[in-house]
């Protein structure tokens, strides 16, 4: 197993507490389906989009912001554009004095954002998708 294997490998067992920016509440998006992987597995999820604050998913409020969370979350997955990461990281950083992880999805990258975060102690996995990833390590 790579060292990067590992590192995911480690991430995804110890994420319990999952926060989606950019949750949509379409079934057939992937930040939707993302979502109820981690849901179906036992996971909390809380969406973070404005336009759905307020409304329950998988048993959880969705919130409008970072800063509406809630404490003990371990993964940030993002799902938007690499030119809005830069934003969401400083409002993570903001947000949590500890954060385990920050996830970028699939085509989702900047790597000043990363190097910043990962200079906090938080790991940061770019251009992968956590539900993709494991699947292929069987987690």
């Amino acid at each position: 197993m790579s060292n990067l294997d590992t590192q995911i490998t480690a991430i995804l067992n110890r994420s319990k507490t999952i926060a989606i920016v950019g949750f949509s509440a379409n079934p057939d998006r992937a930040s939707h389906g993302v979502a109820k992987f981690w849901a179906d597995r036992g996971a909390r999820v809380i969406g973070i989009n404005p336009g759905l604050a307020g409304q329950d998913f998988f048993d959880e409020t969705v919130v409008a912001t970072i800063a509406d969370l809630p404490d003990g979350v371990d993964m940030i997955d993002v799902f938007r554009q690499s030119d809005a990461v830069a934003g969401i990281v400083d409002a993570a950083l903001v947000r949590f004095d500890t954060l385990p992880t920050i996830w970028l999805q699939l085509g989702v990258q900047d790597d000043l954002a990363a190097a910043k975060a990962t200079a906090r102690g938080v790991d940061v996995i770019t251009n992968r998708c956590p539900k993709i990833e494991a699947r292929r390590l069987g987690i």
